[in-house]
């Protein structure tokens, strides 16, 4: 089990985080998830998830999704 998150062990969560996101995004604009995983990656949605400082790590997909529309 993960005590914290640090930098180092973020990357445990990415992969989660990014496949309900592209869930989501896939539904909402009717588009592949291939693409939608590469309209993720490309984000600065996804360059903030990845930065452990920012906490996004902390949202649910739903909040994700909703700071992806905003922020992307």
């Amino acid at each position: 089990m993960i005590n914290s998150i640090t930098p180092d062990k973020l990357y445990l969560i990415l992969p989660f985080k990014v496949s309900q996101l592209a869930v989501l995004l896939s539904q909402k604009l009717s588009i592949s998830s291939r693409e939608a995983l590469t309209a993720i990656y490309r984000s600065n949605t996804y360059r903030q998830l990845e930065n452990e400082k920012t906490k996004l790590w902390h949202m649910g997909p739903v909040a994700l999704m909703e700071y992806f529309d905003k922020h992307h």
